[in-house]
């Protein structure tokens, strides 16, 4: 069985990453630090490489619910929707992370939005496969 809207969004996602990894990796060739972020430590290293780690923390996560989903035949309607929600939070959390600005609204966007698409296919996986372990 195939899973193409995963895929779709999997391979969005890693566009992304692969551009989130550029602007950190470049940054620390022009800041001249090679490993942590220098002394005195430098905030705009620290913010892109934190923005990156991120992303890694959780998208991959969230992409394996999704192919599981979609291969045990999940709806493509919540499918997409979860893909164009995921692509949104992590945008607005790569936007809004920043180290003096808790409160900035991508970071909040960003990160409560994550974790509530985190749950939902979490959820979502666990109903869908409850019908199968049952049966």
């Amino acid at each position: 069985m195939q899973i193409p809207i995963t895929a779709f969004y999997a391979g969005v996602l890693a566009i992304f990453a692969l551009y989130l990894s550029f602007r950190a990796g470049s940054f620390r060739g022009k800041a001249g630090v090679s490993v942590l972020f220098g002394d005195p430590p430098n905030m705009e290293l620290a913010e892109r490489v934190r923005v990156h780690q991120n992303f890694l923390e959780y998208v991959p996560m969230i992409l394996i619910l999704m192919g599981a989903i979609e291969l045990n035949g999940g709806s493509t309607t919540f499918l997409h929707g979860i893909g164009i929600a995921l692509i949104i939070s992590r945008i607005a959390h790569a936007i809004g992370l920043k180290h003096d600005n808790m409160g900035h609204p991508g970071r909040l966007i960003g990160a409560g939005g994550t974790m509530l698409i985190t749950l939902i296919v979490a959820g979502y996986a666990i109903w869908y496969a409850g019908g199968a372990l049952v049966n």
